[in-house]
């Protein structure tokens, strides 16, 4: 039976401010944890024994998944005392995942990618180690790989500058390995794949497959990314699950809401439960409200992220921003 990891440790340093108060995993997207994303396509592909790292905010993680337990899934978390690198973290949880073909995944994508393909790629090439990748303009900020004709990996580079790349084809932190790759990862201290893991195995002459993903695929790695995928899966650019989504009037007639009879809503908006809107307001299009939030009167909103349990004050105009945690982050270089 495959059983998955998610890593979920990180500190998430490039989310700052929001990072500070909040671990990346439970950051949402939709209105949703970006964990609960991830668990949601594990299951869908028949996946349902998972486990995870905790580090950063360990209690806040747990804390949640015990309140929201996901249903269906028999999820443990544990608690790294100190950061060991992905591998590490994978080696930390090698008595759950070493008795069958597994999967790795990070904590902080949206994607619809289809595991069962990839799964069955890897097991019909007989690799010991495959790599979900993806081709992307911009690889400076992933693991790039060169892959011969049948897709097996020849080479490496972590976070190359542009003009020195390999290719352009990335990591997207989505693993398949098998029970053997434990016997390759070094006991004790911090170990990456990208770094050291999977260009050792290749080094060997041991089967590492780059399996292209077919599908969308983003991380939440910076504010940027966050606003941008949230716009994305509010505009539909994304195929994904929201809570809850409707347009215009229909947004009226439920979930607890408290929203003055001029209030106006455009059609590309998500409003969360138990939410306030006084009056004269307009909550423009691309316009994503979490739950238990105030929207005061004669406020004008459009383009904007506005997280759970927020106060918005009278008369306030806020476009292209992220609103967290009594921080405004202006994302008006965004553009989706």
């Amino acid at each position: 039976m495959v059983r998955a990891m998610v890593l979920a440790a990180g500190v998430g340093s490039r989310l700052e401010p929001i990072s500070s108060y909040l671990p990346k995993p439970l950051v949402p997207v939709l209105n949703r944890p970006v964990m609960e994303h991830i668990l949601k396509l594990l299951q869908k592909h028949g996946i349902t024994d998972v486990i995870s790292n905790t580090h950063h905010m360990a209690d806040i993680l747990q804390q949640h998944f015990r309140d929201h337990p996901p249903e269906g899934l028999n999820l443990q978390l544990f608690k790294e005392e100190e950061l060991t690198g992905d591998a590490g973290g994978v080696r930390a949880a090698k008595d759950f995942l070493a008795d069958d073909t597994f999967i790795v995944i990070m904590g902080d994508l949206i994607t619809n990618a289809d595991l069962s393909a990839l799964l069955k790629e890897h097991r019909e090439k007989k690799a010991i180690a495959t790599i979900a990748v993806k081709q992307m303009k911009d690889v400076t900020r992933f693991g790039v790989m060169k892959r011969d004709p049948e897709g097996f990996i020849t080479a490496f580079q972590e976070k190359p500058a542009a003009h020195e790349a390999i290719s352009n084809e990335i990591s997207t932190g989505i693993y398949i390995l098998e029970p053997e790759v434990f016997d390759h990862i070094p006991e004790t201290g911090v170990v990456g794949f990208g770094r050291q893991i999977f260009p050792d195995l290749v080094k060997k002459k041991l089967k590492v497959l780059g399996a292209t993903l077919v599908g969308h695929w983003s991380d939440i790695g910076t504010l940027q990314d966050l606003f941008r995928t949230n716009i994305d899966a509010l505009y539909k650019k994304i195929p994904m699950e929201s809570p809850q989504q409707a347009s215009g009037s229909d947004l009226l007639a439920s979930m607890d809401q408290k929203i003055a009879s001029n209030v106006r809503i455009g059609q590309h908006v998500l409003l969360g439960k138990n939410i306030s809107i006084g009056n004269s307001t307009v909550i423009g299009d691309g316009t994503i409200i979490g739950d238990n939030s105030t929207i005061g009167a004669n406020c004008q909103l459009k383009d904007c992220l506005i997280f759970s349990d927020s106060h918005i004050s009278d008369n306030s105009k806020i476009e292209d921003s992220i609103i967290a945690f009594n921080h405004q982050i202006k994302t008006s270089s965004v553009a989706h």
